[in-house]
């Protein structure tokens, strides 16, 4: 996770000026809702990527959240299509930053990235997971033989 550029400049409501704010995501955790039983649960998946996403500063808009510490931000997600942009439900941004007094430097301390997908796609990326998890384990071989 890194972060590139000034997060307080993004406000309430999205705007295309802050394209020069840019978070790399390393680790993005997937949620779904499966009956279990007789109650409805919720599922998640934490994949952590090999080559990280990036979202710049118009595509998120700040939450008005008042249970926030300071320091921590909720963001709306936007997908750009074309040249719109359009609120996706099923993605959310929260972060923690804290400030360097010693080193006058802001540093990003937390990130999650949550993306919310139906329970077939949950399926497919669980065991894509699997799958990759596996063929790094075939790799590293075995000690001792």
């Amino acid at each position: 996770m890194k972060l590139i550029g000034n997060i307080n400049d993004i406000k309430y409501s999205r705007e295309n000026k802050n394209q020069d704010i840019a978070l790399h995501i390393s680790k993005v955790e997937y949620i779904t809702h499966k009956k279990d039983g007789r109650f409805i649960q919720p599922f998640d998946l934490e994949i952590e990527l090999t080559e990280p996403i990036v979202i710049t500063g118009d595509q998120l808009a700040r939450i008005q959240n008042p249970l926030l510490e300071e320091g921590e931000y909720e963001f709306e997600v936007y997908d750009k299509e074309d040249d719109a942009y359009v609120l996706n439900p099923d993605k959310q941004l929260s972060l923690s930053i804290e400030y360097d007094f010693d080193l006058d430097v802001t540093i990003l301390s937390s990130l999650y990235y949550t993306v919310t997908v139906s329970n077939e796609e949950f399926k497919e990326l669980k065991a894509e997971h699997i799958k990759q998890k596996k063929q790094q384990q075939k790799g590293r071989g075995r000690k001792g033989r």
